[in-house]
């Protein structure tokens, strides 16, 4: 396993030159906060790059970089991720993923990654640090990374993934159709084996979407569930929490981001609201939720914990906007800034690069 181990870090090392990227960890600390999306347009794909300055309290946009491929993707989340120095995007139109590549205050494209030749149409990505995670429509794979080929592949039988995300020795796509399954990882972190399906209870099985790991455990969101925020361990054992009342329609946690301790947040659509969660390892309880000026559809948290972003369609009919909350001490939210209007009528998956 360390040799495995060492050679991942080596063919990082050599992409990451490949790539004429040059470590500059003095300058990273002091880096400016970017919010990345996507347009997810069907005829051509582009990232939007968005600056943040929290004394100013503005989000405004620093770059837009088409992807080369097509967007297209709905009812998903994790459509953008980031990781250290490199992120990817997915082309759902056109499979294949768009890797990213953050060069001090800015970030450029770095080429496209196809997927594997039986796989379509990619919905999510996650990313660590030596593969990538992807979700498509009759498969999942992981990618090397961030070289990009091919590691391991799954072949799905249900074509309604919403979201792709990894632990420590297990990973995870949630299905909308009413399943969350389990996909075995090798000792370098690939996809091995086959899936298989989590049995879930009938009060939280309904329409799995967003999802997070914390260590290990798994948290995903069963948005039309009463029991709309669940915990599943390595073995199985699923742990249901009662979400915000009234449940769905009026209430839908839907999509998932992890924050610092023992903190979820969760984007809950109908409520026009980000839902908060606390855990333990096994149960937790919602706190309370906290309003968006509109429909939210995806969102994350910064690498250091101090920053929420959330991705929504505006009430006012402006279109899709961002909004940033600043994260407290005790896991609160407080509003920060929120982008203008670009033109893009809805925003698919978010990131933020440090």
């Amino acid at each position: 396993m360390t040799v495995k181990h060492n050679l991942y870090r080596v063919s990082a090392l050599l992409a990451t030159l490949v790539l004429g990227i040059v470590p500059a960890i003095a300058a990273d600390s002091q880096r400016e906060t970017l919010v990345v999306t996507s347009t997810n347009d069907p005829a051509g794909n582009a990232v939007i790059v968005f600056k943040l300055n929290p004394a100013a309290a503005t989000l405004t946009v620093a770059d837009e970089l088409p992807t080369g491929g097509q967007g297209g993707a709905s009812g998903n989340a994790g459509a953008v991720q980031f990781k250290d120095a490199f992120g990817a995007v997915v082309n759902f139109g056109s499979n294949n993923l768009t890797r990213l590549v953050r060069d001090g205050s800015a970030i450029r494209t770095a080429g496209t990654i196809s997927l594997a030749p039986n796989c379509a149409q990619p919905v999510s990505v996650a990313l660590d640090h030596y593969q990538a995670y992807v979700l498509g429509a009759n498969c999942a794979e992981t990618h090397s990374w961030p070289q990009g080929s091919v590691s391991g592949t799954v072949s799905l039988s249900d074509a309604s993934g919403a979201q792709i995300v990894a632990g420590e020795t297990w990973a995870a796509a949630t299905l909308k159709s009413g399943s969350v399954l389990q996909l075995p990882l090798s000792a370098n972190g690939s996809l091995a084996g086959s899936s298989s399906t989590i049995s879930l209870p009938s009060d939280a099985n309904n329409t799995p979407l967003g999802a997070a790991f914390w260590g290990n455990i798994l948290g995903f969101n069963p948005a039309h569930s009463p029991d709309s925020f669940v915990l599943i361990d390595s073995h199985a054992n699923v742990f249901p929490i009662l979400g915000p009342q009234p449940a769905y329609p009026s209430n839908a946690p839907c999509w998932l981001a992890k924050g610092t301790g023992n903190i979820w947040y969760s984007g809950n659509s109908p409520g026009q609201a980000v839902s908060i969660f606390f855990s333990d390892g096994q149960g937790g309880t919602f706190y309370k939720s906290v309003p968006v000026a509109g429909i939210p559809t995806d969102l994350t948290v910064s690498p250091d914990g101090k920053w929420l972003a959330v991705i929504y369609t505006a009430s006012d009919g402006s279109g899709a906007r961002v909004a940033v909350f600043a994260i407290d001490h005790y896991g609160d939210l407080s509003l920060t800034a929120t982008s203008a209007p670009v033109g893009v009528t809805s925003f698919n998956g978010v990131a933020i690069s440090q």
